[in-house]
């Protein structure tokens, strides 16, 4: 098939439709069920690295139940607050983080979180995947999140062509128009778990088959 130039503003209206009868990815999710404070977005962040979607959403949804701010969070012994989130990956760790961040934040920020990418990323433990999801989806700051599926479908489609996630987030943010830096990772992390997946991705049924270059994909459905 001879391949057309990728046009990424028909690429995403496609795959907003293709990827509709599949869950969101995980935060976005919240969002839409109200969660949608820098500080709830940020420790549901926490909670998912390392940690399946579908462990993500009801271990939030949990720990959201007892507290939402960090105020009602710093309330929280070390014991409950990792009951609460045990089954997320690294969850004695994330327990230490999200109290350390709950009360840091009521220490130095008056209890809010401010929509600050230099505050998120001097949290211990929060990179940048975390602290530009927190600013796109809370704060309705264009900033790209880059995580595994983003990173491996762009690099696929030859839109760009790095080693690693953080060299990923470099070249989109001088490549990729600023209207679609949130959006980005909404759409490819579903795309990328249910249709452009690791291996054997789904290509007979890719939306976008005519613009990408499949690059490295030697075997697909």
């Amino acid at each position: 098939m001879e391949k057309k130039p990728m046009d990424i503003g028909l690429a995403f209206s496609r795959i907003e439709t293709a990827v509709s009868p599949w869950p969101k990815a995980a935060l976005f999710q919240l969002a839409e069920e109200g969660f949608t404070s820098a500080f709830e977005q940020l420790v549901a962040c926490i909670i998912s690295i390392r940690t399946f979607d579908e462990v993500t959403l009801p271990v939030s949804r949990k720990l959201f139940e007892r507290a939402r701010t960090p105020a009602a969070m710093s309330t929280l012994s070390y014991e409950e607050l990792d009951t609460l989130i045990k089954a997320s990956t690294f969850h004695e760790h994330k327990a230490n983080q999200i109290l350390a961040i709950a009360r840091r934040v009521i220490d130095e920020f008056d209890g809010q979180l401010p929509c600050d990418r230099e505050v998120l990323l001097s949290f211990a433990g929060v990179g940048p995947k975390c602290a530009n999801l927190v600013l796109g989806i809370a704060c309705e700051e264009p900033f790209i999140s880059v995580d595994v599926h983003v990173h491996r479908v762009t690099g696929r489609w030859g839109y760009v062509q790095t080693s690693a996630p953080e060299k990923t987030l470099l070249a989109l943010e001088a490549k990729l128009p600023p209207r679609h830096w949130i959006d980005i990772n909404r759409l490819l992390v579903p795309f990328g778990k249910h249709i452009c997946t690791g291996k054997l991705p789904h290509c007979s049924s890719c939306p976008v088959l005519d613009m990408c270059q499949q690059v490295g994909v030697t075997a697909h459905r």
